[in-house]
This record gives C-alpha cells, sequence and structure tokens, in this order.
C-alpha cells in the first residue's frame, strides 16, 4: 500500500509542473465559488444589502449587463495576449539559450496562478452574467455578485500588470541562469546534507538479479521511498543501474536484486515483486532539475555555447555561465561519488549511481574548451575556476585533484594551440605557473 502511495505522492509532484495544472485548479475554485454566490443570492443577500448597505450592490440591469459584457471580453483579450507572450518566452528562450530550459520556464508557478486567476474571473463573469434572468416584467438582480466581479477583475488588472513585469524578466538570460543555479544548489545540498559521511563497501552486484526495462525513454525519477519500502519488507538489497537522466532502451537492466520475497507469499510471487520495483521508476521524454541537478550542468553549458556561437557572440553571458558553473562544481566537489540509502540501522540498502566528478568535469569541459578555447578572456576565466576549485581544500579528494589537473592540462595545450599571439600565449603561460603553486611538486601540468 505504501508503495502506491509512493508513487501516486510522486505523480502528484510531477503534475505539478505542468502549465495547464494551476490554472485548471484555480479555474475550477472560481467556477464553484459563481455557483456559491448565485445560491446566496437565491437566498436575498442582495435584497438583505440593498435594504442595509446599498453601497455594496450594484441594483441596475443595464449597468451590471455592461460591465459584466465587458469583463468578459478584456479578460479574452488579456488571456489571448498572455498566452501570446508566454509562446513567444518559450520560442526565444529555445532559440537563444537552450531547449532544455523549457521545462523550467513552463512550471513557473507564479505565471500559472496568473493564469488561473484569468480564467477564473471570466468563468464568474460569465455565470454571473447568465445569473441575471427574468421574473416576470422584472429581472433577478445578483447586485452583490456583480460588486465582487469588479473586484475580480481590478485583481485580474493588478496580476497583468505583474505578469508584464515578471515576464519581462524572466526573458532575461541572467534570470534564467540564476534560476537553474539555485534549483540546482538546492537539490545539490540537500543530497549532501542526506549522504551519510562514512565509508561503505556495497556488495558486488554483477551477479544479482536483473530487472529489464519494459519501456524506451529517459529515466526522470526513482521513487527511493518506494524502492527502500519493498527493500525493507523483503530483505533485500538494490542497485539502480543507469545513472538519472540517461536514455533507457527496451530490454536493458535497470535494476538488479539480491534476496527473495518474503514467506507466505503466493508462488507468482517474485514477478509481482519485480513489478512493483520496476514500478517505482518514472520513464519521461523531459526532466527536471529538482530531480536531476547534473541537468544544470548541462543547461547552463548550452547556454555559454550558445553564447559562443558566431550568430550570438556573447562572450559576457559565457563568462556568467563559467560563475555559476563554478559554485556548482565546488557544491558537487562535497559530494561523494556514490550514493547510498540506509536503512534506520545504518546498514546501505540502495545504492545509487551517479555521475562521477571526473566525468561531470569532462563533459562540461569538452564542450567550452571545443567552443571557446580561441577567446582568451574565456579562458582566463576558466583557469579562474579551476583555481578556486583547487583551493576548496574541505572538498578536495584526491580523485577530485586529479580530475582537475587532467582538465587543466587539457585547456593549456587547446589554448596554446590556438593562440599565436606572444601576449595571449604569456597569459596562459602565467595562470599554468600560478596553478603550479597551488599543489605538491609530485603533479605536473605537462601533457
Amino acid at each position: 500500500m505504501k508503495n502506491y502511495i509512493y508513487s501516486i505522492w510522486d505523480s502528484l509532484e510531477k503534475l505539478e509542473s505542468k502549465i495547464a495544472f494551476y490554472p485548471s485548479i484555480i479555474s475550477l475554485l472560481g467556477l464553484m465559488f459563481a455557483f456559491f454566490m448565485i445560491y446566496l443570492e437565491s437566498i436575498g443577500i442582495s435584497k438583505y444589502l440593498v435594504e442595509n448597505a446599498p453601497i455594496l450592490v450594484v441594483n441596475n440591469t443595464e449597468t451590471a449587463r455592461s460591465l459584466l459584457t465587458t469583463f468578459i471580453g478584456g479578460l479574452i483579450s488579456i488571456m489571448v495576449f498572455s498566452f501570446s507572450l508566454v509562446m513567444i518566452l518559450l520560442n526565444q528562450a529555445s532559440s537563444n539559450f537552450s531547449p532544455r530550459v523549457l521545462p523550467g520556464l513552463i512550471s513557473n508557478r507564479r505565471h500559472q496562478i496568473i493564469l488561473g486567476i484569468y480564467n477564473a474571473t471570466l468563468l464568474y463573469c460569465i455565470f454571473t452574467l447568465v445569473s441575471i434572468t427574468p421574473q416576470g416584467d422584472k429581472y433577478q438582480m445578483p447586485g452583490f455578485s456583480v460588486l465582487i466581479g469588479i473586484i475580480f477583475m481590478t485583481l485580474s488588472l493588478g496580476s497583468f500588470i505583474y505578469f508584464i513585469h515578471s515576464i519581462s524578466q524572466e526573458i532575461q538570460v541572467n534570470t534564467i541562469m540564476d534560476k537553474i543555479f539555485k534549483k540546482s544548489k538546492s537539490r545539490l545540498e540537500r543530497l549532501v546534507e542526506n549522504e551519510k559521511h562514512i565509508d561503505t563497501d556495497f556488495e558486488d552486484s554483477s551477479n544479482w538479479k536483473s530487472i529489464m526495462a519494459n519501456s524506451t525513454g529517459y529515466m526522470q525519477d526513482v521513487s527511493i521511498n518506494a524502492l527502500a519500502h519493498i527493500a525493507e519488507q523483503h530483505d533485500l538489497k538494490i542497485e539502480i543501474v543507469p545513472i538519472k537522466g540517461a536514455y533507457i532502451l527496451n530490454g536493458i537492466p535497470v535494476l538488479r536484486y539480491k534476496g527473495q520475497p518474503s514467506e507466505n507469499k503466493e508462488p507468482d510471487s517474485v514477478e509481482d515483486l519485480e513489478k512493483k520495483l520496476l514500478e517505482a521508476i518514472t520513464f519521461s521524454n523531459s526532466e527536471l532539475i529538482e530531480d536531476n541537478y547534473i541537468l544544470a550542468f548541462k543547461q547552463i553549458t548550452e547556454i555559454a555555447l550558445k553564447a559562443m556561437s558566431p550568430g550570438i557572440n556573447d562572450p559576457g553571458t559565457c563568462i556568467n555561465a563559467i560563475d555559476y558553473l563554478t559554485e556548482l562544481f565546488a557544491i558537487r566537489m562535497t559530494k561523494k561519488d556514490r550514493s547510498y540509502y540506509f536503512d534506520e540501522d545504518g546498514k546501505p540498502l540502495i545504492l545509487i549511481k551517479t555521475v562521477s566528478f571526473d566525468e561531470l568535469l569532462y563533459n562540461v569541459m569538452a564542450a567550452l574548451r571545443t567552443y571557446a578555447k580561441h577567446d582568451i578572456i574565456v579562458v582566463q576565466k576558466l583557469f579562474i575556476m579551476f583555481e578556486y576549485l583547487l583551493q576548496q581544500q574541505d572538498a578536495l579528494r584526491e580523485n577530485y585533484k586529479e580530475a582537475i589537473i587532467r582538465e587543466i592540462i587539457n585547456l593549456k595545450n587547446d589554448a596554446i594551440s590556438n593562440h599565436t599571439n606572444e601576449a595571449d600565449i604569456k597569459v596562459i603561460k602565467s595562470y599554468i605557473a600560478k596553478l603550479k603553486n597551488l599543489n605538491p611538486s609530485d603533479y605536473s601540468f605537462e601533457a
């Protein structure tokens, strides 16, 4: 039962990132409130207010109809304009920065709430207008409901002004990178905090039973809570074979486990067990930084590469991207290359494979060296990044230091081979000399 609860909870978290989630919820609330006001009008709330507080009631039928009709037409125009701005934002972000940033922009909660306010107000005004019905030679006048509609429309206009301000900020590359950085930093810090700071030897899993993927797609997320519950229930040890975010082909192993189902189970319980284990993995065609911090490195790197393309030629944005990457790498250095889930007794139940620091640094630097090695300003910034990372003595494990030095050598070789100006070469060599002073003599910066 807990396994299904965890799966439902994870599904709700994914649903929250969809652009239509909050607008749908708020629209439903607006519709329910409209019916609630119709009920209050049916028991005479407007009649009571006319007698006791007439200022709170619009008591002219033509005025009420004109106001509500104007509100409905204006709200439709505002919604069309707002959705158009969102589409322009997404198109520009995809063209100028990276298509990978789109899920983060679509899941912007503030924009979703604003669009929901528009739609809720529109539905409220429509049903309030419909509730003005004739009774003999008179009309049933929902005067108080019309006043509420005026308040909702004022709120919608304020939301529209805020939406224009927000969308103008969201389209700026620094804002996009800052949001990516903060989400990734939060995810990384949470992983580091939850990580057991003890050395653990996990068993060799090469002979364990394998569970094959039954679908194709990116491994978006794994419900660790659901896997842990099954592992504790059946006394299993589990290894997650692929790295989160990897593209999974049908029929390749995604999980390995050691152990047998608990006693008093049905004969086909092994198949049931493997089915439950596989249900804990979510496959998707999109990724979120909240689920996979590696995506932030990809997105910021792609923004930097796009900025260095001949069509855009914006080295300033590339330098800003390197600043964000520097801090993210420094945080990543505080995390181990292998992650585990521990039970209450401190025993490792689940081995979670992650991208090693060495591989992550190489992938980022391989792309930056390819497209930015000709720009001496960007090269200097990369050397400054390495200098900062080598100074993080508390997090600088030996294998991390070796990976950094390898990339310094690669950057030096590419930079020198792509610069013929003596002044540029002198700058490169001066940074190499500075970096040598940060390391013991047994490390060489020669290829």
